[in-house]
């Protein structure tokens, strides 16, 4: 406890950053792997498609990308559940 108390002046601002950088990146990834954002996503980019915004091989590659998020989103929703 004492050496808790003497380190505190060091280690007290060290590990408030890396609470916050740990809460940035959680909410970075909840943002990323987020299904109903995801699928917005998707929603807008074949909108996009269909009003010829891009050519069919642009829009396969980013619903791939998209697709395999909500995967990996959905994954990540069951590991939790667990």
């Amino acid at each position: 406890m004492l050496l808790k108390l003497l380190t505190f002046p060091v280690t007290g601002p060290i590990n408030g950053v890396l609470w916050i950088a740990e809460t940035l990146l959680e909410q970075a990834e909840d943002e990323l792997y987020s299904p109903e954002k995801i699928r917005a996503k998707l929603i807008e980019l074949e909108l996009r498609f269909d009003m010829g915004e891009f050519d069919e091989e642009t829009f396969l590659a980013a619903e791939d990308e998209l697709l395999a998020r909500l995967s990996e989103a959905r994954r990540r929703i069951a590991e939790k559940a667990v």
